[in-house]
């Protein structure tokens, strides 16, 4: 039994790593590591396994890169979110970014004048 067990540890640290490194690719580095998020398909969540351990892991790995990990599953799709608190500057930072988004989607958007 102690083989199974072993070979179980091993899958499951196999996966916190893929996750974290999922997680990590997804941050933005002017963010300095905060708006972390994932968003895992139905297909990715059957080839990762059970549904109660890829939360478990996406936790963990969360807990590596220092994030307040959160776990939501949403129409078949898994979310993981940082849920820290975010510091003023970098508030900002991502506050400015969206807005200007959204301006160059609302110009898309628009007709041509004249």
């Amino acid at each position: 039994m102690p083989v199974k067990d072993e070979l179980a540890r091993r899958r499951y640290e196999k996966l916190v790593e893929r996750l974290e490194s999922l997680m990590r690719a997804a941050l933005k580095p002017e963010y300095q590591g905060y708006y972390g998020q994932l968003i895992l398909s139905g297909d990715d969540l059957a080839e990762m396994g059970e549904l109660k351990d890829v939360r478990r892991a996406a936790r963990e790995a969360g807990h590596r890169l220092d994030w307040k990990a959160t776990t939501q599953l949403v129409g078949g799709r898994l979310f993981v979110l940082d849920e820290r608190e975010v510091p003023e500057e970098i508030e900002r930072l991502a506050g400015d970014a969206a807005g200007a988004a959204m301006d160059r989607a609302w110009q898309e958007g628009r007709p041509p004048r004249g």
